[in-house]
C-alpha cells in the first residue's frame, strides 16, 4: 500500500519506518524534502520523500503527523483528499493544553478542511517510542480508533495491528472529543507524574 506522511518528526518517523518494514510504498511529505533532517530519515528507514502534494498525489492512506499549528497549512498544502483515507494522529494543543473539547475536536476540525477524504483518529494517545516498540512483554498495547467511514476504519485497523497494536473502534468520528483528551492523560503521565514515555493503554475484558 502507498502510504504518504505528512509530518517527519517522532511519530512520522516512528510510523514510517514500522510501516516501510512492513514492506509498504512509504514517502514522506514535506515542506523542504532535500533538507538534511528529511534526506537523513530517507537514509534511515528506506522510504522516498516528497513536496507534500506529490507525496499524497497517489497515495492510498495520508497521514497527518504535524504540530497543531501546522496542520491546517498541511492539509492545504496535499491539494484534493477527496477518496483518501487521512489518518489524523495529530492533538489540538496549545500550551499543553486541548484546544477544543466538548461541542468539536481537532479531528471534526481536520475533516472540515479535508472535505472529500475519510478522516479516522488514531496514533494520537500514546508517544512515538511506543510505535517503534509497542511489546509490553508479549501484550499488545491498545490503539483507539474512530471515523465515520467504517471500509477507512478497517483499512486504519490493519495498519495498526500489523505494527503490533490491538485496534479498538471507538465509534463515529465525534469521539475524538474523548480520545485526544486520552493523549493528555498519557503525556501527564509520562512526565508530569514521572512514570515515564515507556507505557502504554491496554484496554481489558472479561
Amino acid at each position: 500500500m502507498r502510504i504518504a506522511i505528512i509530518g517527519t518528526g517522532n511519530v512520522g518517523s516512528a510510523l514510517g519506518t514500522r510501516w516501510k518494514q512492513r514492506g509498504h510504498a512509504v514517502v514522506f511529505g514535506s515542506r523542504d524534502p532535500s533538507s538534511s533532517k528529511v534526506q537523513k530519515l530517507v537514509a534511515a528507514t528506506g522510504a522516498n520523500a516528497a513536496s507534500i502534494r506529490d507525496a499524497v498525489a497517489d497515495a492510498r492512506v495520508v497521514v497527518l503527523a504535524t504540530p497543531w499549528d501546522a496542520t491546517q497549512g498541511s492539509i492545504a498544502a496535499a491539494g484534493d483528499l477527496t477518496g483518501k483515507i487521512l489518518l489524523d494522529a495529530t492533538n489540538p494543543l496549545q500550551n499543553m493544553k486541548l484546544a477544543y473539547g466538548l461541542t468539536t475536536s481537532g479531528a471534526e476540525k481536520v475533516a472540515s478542511w479535508a472535505g472529500g477524504a475519510a478522516v479516522v483518529k488514531a496514533f494520537n494517545s500514546t508517544g512515538a517510542g511506543n510505535m517503534l516498540i509497542p511489546d509490553y512483554a508479549g501484550q499488545k498495547p491498545t490503539m483507539f480508533i474512530c471515523g465515520d467511514d467504517a471500509a477507512a476504519k478497517q483499512v486504519v485497523s490493519g495498519l495498526t495491528e500489523e505494527i503490533g497494536f490491538e485496534a479498538v473502534d471507538a465509534g463515529a468520528l465525534t469521539l475524538a472529543r474523548y480520545l485526544e483528551p486520552l493523549a493528555g492523560l498519557w503525556i501527564a503521565l509520562a512526565y508530569a507524574q514521572g512514570l515515564g514515555p515507556n507505557i502504554a493503554f491496554k484496554l481489558l475484558r472479561r
